[in-house]
């Protein structure tokens, strides 16, 4: 598989786990928190993906990991900058994503209770994360095409 199927392959079962419907029992709460971190995960999978296919002719041996390429000055090339730029703008769906991937990775995890989901309990404002993954991913697949479309001009 090349790089770049692999990415539209976890962007896309990343949409497919947003899109499974929850149920209605009493697993429901904990199924839909299970498939928007699922997503989250994938999403990450994606992105390095993403930073791997732009960086396949650029980088000897075993490339760094994403945080690694998109952090690192010495890789002068475009598209890592555009990412960058990105990272830097609160309003970008990549600051968002990158966001919530901390939120993943941490000991709260990213997902959260419905704030219906049980009595007693503290509601956390802001939008449902799967809304929230959704948007990032239009945003992200819009982005990719431009971001290929200026890597296959060099």
């Amino acid at each position: 598989m090349t790089p770049r199927a692999r990415t539209n392959q976890l962007l896309y079962q990343a949409e497919l786990l947003l899109a499974i419907a929850p149920g209605e029992d009493e697993h429901a709460e904990a199924r839909r928190m299970a498939a928007e971190e699922g997503a989250l995960a994938l999403l990450e999978l994606a992105l390095e993906s993403l930073v791997s296919e732009l960086t396949e002719f650029t980088t000897q041996g075993a490339a760094p990991d994403w945080r690694t390429l998109l952090r690192s000055p010495d890789l002068d090339l475009a598209e890592l900058e555009r990412l960058r730029t990105l990272i830097e703008r609160p309003d970008s769906w990549l600051h968002r994503l990158v966001s919530r991937l901390g939120m993943l990775h941490s000991s709260d995890g990213a997902a959260r209770r419905s704030s219906g989901a049980a009595q007693g309990m503290i509601a956390v404002g802001g939008p449902e994360l799967a809304s929230e993954l959704l948007e990032c991913l239009d945003d992200a697949k819009r982005e990719i095409s431009a971001l290929r479309l200026t890597n296959e001009e060099w």
